[in-house]
């Protein structure tokens, strides 16, 4: 993969990841709107739940098996691309198998000893039965980003989301409207989640049929091939699946040490549903301004592969310079904007003020949580993915005594505090360990260039808000403020960006493609 390819790889993935988080983020906010907090936070609970079981019950399989087959192909080894393939194909259906009945047969035992909520054990059993579909959907997504395609995991992303995401609304409008309880609406609600699956499942396969893949002649697929390339397959895709867990194993933590707080200082087991919804209500947002970091680390893994495979340490430290640079000039803004347009936005979206200051906090730690994302996926194309487990490891225990010491000091507030401490920790480490294999310049004048600009367009969209009572917004106004403050912010950021020369017009694609004519 070149570095154009790459550059239009990223901007594929992030237009498409772009749409999916959207999607998946945003319809948290009707869901919330049709079905209140009690709902909302009962899906909170268990989606994370859900998205660890998917990732570990497939062993980090896509971005494993790109790394193996960018290998394979760099070789022109076609029967190794195939035997790859076949392998991790059987290991994702033994997985999905296996999570399922893990996640069904523990059901209870979840929902009472971690939860204390039996309110969560129907959406909990519905959606464990994604993981029969998911894990043999992603071999798919993984094949592709190997041999350097990365449309069919961007539109497959979308497909899953849009389907997903309108049956939840849908079903959550209906079961409300028809007067069933909370515990019914929360498990209708993730039959969605299955059928996305299935659909992208469809569309991938479809796509791999028309691709028209030969096999290589003579090539027969033995158990003894199996057992060589399952010891390599999981050796590489289980410390991936552990990085790969970065924001499911925080929130998976979030949701056992949250409640568990919660319920040590005397709070029963609805309003832990309904507190956990203020709290989940960050996350969200987060989502959306992590998604370029999301979106940025797939086409990275297998090309940082290649080059070190190449032995081009200049090419490799030209990547993550760039892959940095690009990140900051994402991330700051997005995490400035979110922060001080937190209460409008609180208001808009959610229909009141409650947890403002959590949110706040939350919205901070969007470009720590960016760069955490992005150094674990560098170290994973570093062939460092057992490191890069361990960091994330780390930061598990970490956020598991920071959520419980902290939440003890600052009730509620103290998740916040510990998810923003917790990722300036893992994103420092990550930095530090990259550093040290491959020295590259981490600042430059044009970084502090970015800083400036974000502050002084945060001071500019945020001032305003001083000057009246947000509380007394409706939601209309406190979404037009903010629709009418990020056109502004993101005005006065490019500009400040061209006047201060901190960014190359050329850089940009289209400009680009202007100057060269």
């Amino acid at each position: 993969m070149s570095s154009s390819t790459f550059v239009k790889s990223t901007i594929i993935l992030t237009i498409a990841t772009l749409l999916s988080k959207v999607l998946g983020s945003v319809f948290r906010i009707p869901l919330q709107n049709i079905a209140g907090d009690e709902v909302f936070g009962i899906f909170s609970l268990v989606y994370p739940v859900y998205m660890v079981a998917l990732i570990l019950s497939v062993a980090g399989l896509p971005l494993a098996i790109s790394k193996l087959i960018a290998e394979a192909q760099a070789k022109q080894d076609k029967q190794s691309v195939r035997e790859i393939y076949l392998t991790a194909s059987l290991l994702a259906i033994l997985f999905g198998i296996i999570s399922f009945l893990v996640v069904f047969s523990l059901s209870d035992w979840i929902v009472n000893v971690f939860w204390g909520s039996p309110n969560a054990k129907l959406a909990l059993i519905v959606v464990a039965g994604t993981l029969l579909v998911a894990p043999y959907m992603a071999v798919y997504r993984g094949y592709f980003q190997g041999i350097g395609d990365m449309k069919p995991t961007a539109l497959s992303q979308v497909l899953e989301q849009f389907i997903r995401v309108g049956l939840i609304l849908v079903i959550a409008y209906y079961l409300v409207e028809q007067g069933y309880s909370d515990e019914i609406v929360a498990g209708g609600v993730m039959i969605g989640s299955i059928v996305g699956a299935l659909a992208s499942l469809f569309y991938l396969r479809l796509k791999y049929q028309r691709a028209g893949i030969q096999k290589p002649e003579g090539h027969k697929y033995s158990f003894q091939i199996f057992k060589k390339w399952i010891k390599i397959t999981l050796a590489i895709s289980i410390p991936i699946a552990i990085g790969s867990l970065t924001m499911a194993l925080f929130n998976f933590v979030d949701s056992f040490t949250v409640s568990y707080g919660l319920r040590a200082s005397g709070v029963d087991g609805d309003n832990i549903d309904y507190l956990f919804g203020i709290y989940s209500r960050g996350l969200a947002l987060v989502q959306i301004a992590t998604v370029f970091a999301t979106s940025i680390v797939l086409p990275l893994v297998p090309l940082i592969t290649q080059k070190l495979l190449n032995k081009d340490k200049d090419g490799t430290k030209a990547i993550i310079e760039k892959t940095f640079r690009m990140t900051h000039l994402i991330s700051w803004p997005a995490a400035v904007g979110l922060l001080v347009l937190t209460s409008p936005l609180n208001i808009g979206l959610f229909t009141n003020m409650e947890g403002n200051t959590m949110l706040a906090i939350i919205n901070a730690s969007s470009v720590f949580t960016s760069f955490t994302l992005l150094g674990t996926g560098i170290l994973q194309g570093m062939n460092l993915a057992r490191t890069a487990a361990y960091v994330i490891l780390a930061g598990v225990a970490l956020k598991t005594v920071s959520n419980l010491l902290f939440i003890q000091w600052f009730d509620l507030v103290g998740a916040a505090w510990a998810t923003l401490f917790v990722y300036i920790v893992i994103s420092i480490v990550n930095t530090i360990i990259i550093n040290k294999h491959i020295p590259f310049r981490l600042f430059d004048k044009s970084i502090f260039k970015i800083l400036f600009a974000s502050i002084v367009m945060g001071a500019v969209i945020g001032t305003p808000l001083f000057y009246f009572d947000v509380s007394e917004m409706t939601r209309l106004m406190a979404m037009g403020y903010v629709m009418v403050a990020i056109a502004v912010g993101a005005v006065i950021y490019g500009l400040l960006l061209i006047v201060m020369k901190a960014v190359d017009l050329k850089e940009i694609p289209v400009v680009g493609k202007f100057f060269k004519k």
